[in-house]
């Protein structure tokens, strides 16, 4: 998904249709060039096991009296790809590990219960337990062998958690679904702190196009707020210089605080994000550019991220070899990119991924009146509603589950349905989304009345199931968007048990502020003036 900065590490961002996962692929060190990696690899010793994340692994490890350490990677990241081909390489790590540790690798794309557990650590995110569950470390982003050899070293003398482990505070929940003046306040002044005056966009160590902040400032706009309006007119400037201008799809984000160095994984979730955004930009602002740059999302997204079925595949690759900068490579022309290769497409299809597709894709159709954009989500939509529903109005992640299901499959779905509805007026579309609003309400509600929760059941024996700010501010604003389409009850009681926990102090001073605030402006209109793009005719 809460939204947050850091120099190095994960966060999530959060929209209207759907909630956005933007999260770093995080590297302390400089390489030396490949001909180390393959020494590294070159170093013999006995693989690593690697096994999934189950009960029975941490069964096994209080039976062998080994610790548990978690590799949670992405499959698209670059340093994810230099760990194993450096760190796990090392004849030295692999012997301790063998020795005194059972090894979990859990790919962060499939497992949202896990990835939103560990958001603020980034990809690829450490975490060591002991048998019983019990978290001793918390490490984030690329270790070198030598370090990751000390620690292992280290919990093995000493296993008591480190500083990395702080114990979860309780949180007093408000008791309002309304925020209170003082906490709106300190959220506002945080969203204006929040833009970067200087190199322009909200954020400033990682520049990328953080979709909730500039929708909340279109909002501004459209009220008569010429300062948000200029503000994110510049950061959709300053947005296309991480945009391929080859093959057309947006970067994850550039490093450095600056708009000019960008990492090259492309993930389906980015696409929809910047689709979505320009798309909206382009029924408030009636700029060509805007359409222009949503549709050269929509060429790549059609020509690397389709399956032959229409659904939308995951992501493509940082790297065209694992482990190896892509920055010459994504500097070539097309011919030149495929005389070496395609970086590789994660062509698993997901319910939450084609929701996010699915939902930017309407509000292309809707801003911009052409009917390719609207047979395109369709199509997904069909494809999704088919292979991916579960009875009763919900959906699966992946066509087999080790876990969930997941609140964010269904409502993200679910915000699709409603946005095909707003675009086209058909009501089976706004049936389906009413269908996953009751879906989520009967199976994801906190107990104590504030929130929903990430997952229907725990991830394991020893965890509990919790609810994550992101995944509530996009349920917030589709429940209130269905309540004022349809003037269901129960939509309406989802969003104020929604707004109750996102009242919370503790959740609502969070960074980034600009979902915060969107959920407050659309949730106190007197009349639907929310992210929806006007229905086509």
């Amino acid at each position: 998904m809460a939204a947050r900065l850091q120099d190095r590490g994960g966060f999530r961002v959060s929209r209207f249709a759907p909630i956005f996962l933007l999260v770093f692929c995080s590297g302390f060190v400089s390489l030396q060039g490949q001909s180390a990696e393959r020494a590294a690899v070159a170093g013999g010793g006995t693989p690593i096991h690697w096994m999934a994340w189950s009960d029975d692994v941490f069964a096994q490890a209080r039976a062998e009296h080994k610790f548990v350490l978690l590799d949670l990677e992405a499959v698209w990241c670059h340093w994810c790809h230099v760990m194993d081909a450096v760190t796990y390489a090392d004849p030295d790590v692999r012997k301790e590990m063998q020795s005194k540790y059972l090894a979990i690798k859990v790919d962060q794309d499939s497992r949202p219960d896990i990835s939103n557990r560990y958001e603020d650590y980034g990809w690829p995110a450490t975490v060591v337990f002991d048998g019983d569950g019990k978290e001793i470390v918390k490490r984030q982003g690329y270790l070198p062998p030598k370090p990751m050899l000390s620690m292992l070293e280290a919990i093995v003398e000493d296993p008591t958690p480190g500083p990395s482990v702080v114990a979860e505070q309780p949180i007093a929940y408000a008791s309002s679904s309304r925020i209170a003046p003082a906490v709106l306040a300190r959220v506002r002044s945080a969203y204006e702190a929040q833009y970067d005056k200087k190199a322009g966009g909200w954020g400033f160590s990682h520049k990328f196009l953080d979709a909730d902040s500039a929708e909340y400032a279109m909002a501004l706009a459209r009220d008569g707020d010429a300062t948000a309006a200029r503000r994110v007119r510049d950061t959709l400037r300053l947005e296309q210089k991480i945009q391929d201008p080859v093959w057309g799809g947006a970067y994850q984000y550039s490093a450095g605080g600056d708009w000019d160095e960008p990492h090259f994984e492309k993930l389906i979730s980015i696409q929809a994000q910047v689709m979505r955004i320009y798309a909206l930009a382009y029924a408030q602002f009636h700029d060509a550019e805007y359409a222009r740059v949503a549709g050269r999302v929509d060429d790549y997204v059609q020509g690397f991220l389709t399956s032959p079925e229409g659904a939308f595949y995951v992501s493509q690759d940082a790297d065209l070899v694992e482990g190896e900068h892509g920055g010459e490579y994504f500097k070539l022309d097309d011919a030149g990119r495929r005389a070496q290769g395609i970086p590789r497409v994660d062509q698993h299809i997901y319910a939450r991924e084609n929701g996010w597709m699915i939902a930017s894709l309407a509000d292309l159709y809707a801003a911009s009146g052409d009917r390719k954009y609207l047979d395109e989500a369709e199509r997904a939509a069909e494809w999704v509603t088919a292979r991916r529903a579960l009875s009763g109005g919900g959906f699966s992640h992946d066509e087999h589950d080790a876990a969930g299901p997941y609140l964010d499959d269904t409502l993200a779905m679910g915000q699709a349905y409603l946005a095909l509805y707003h675009a086209t007026g058909e009501k089976r579309w706004l049936d389906h989304a009413t269908a996953a609003l009751t879906f989520v309400a009967d199976n994801f509600a906190a107990r104590n009345g504030a929130g929903y929760l990430t997952s229907k059941e725990p991830t394991d024996h020893f965890s509990h199931v919790f609810a994550e700010r992101d995944e509530n501010i996009g349920l917030a604003r589709f429940a209130n968007s269905l309540y004022r389409e349809t003037g269901d009850a129960k939509a309406r009681a989802v969003t104020e048990q929604t707004m109750r926990y996102l009242a919370t102090p503790a959740i609502a001073t969070r960074p980034l502020s600009g979902g915060e605030l969107l959920a407050v402006y659309e949730t106190t209109q007197t009349a639907p003036h929310g992210a929806a793009v006007a229905r086509a005719k």
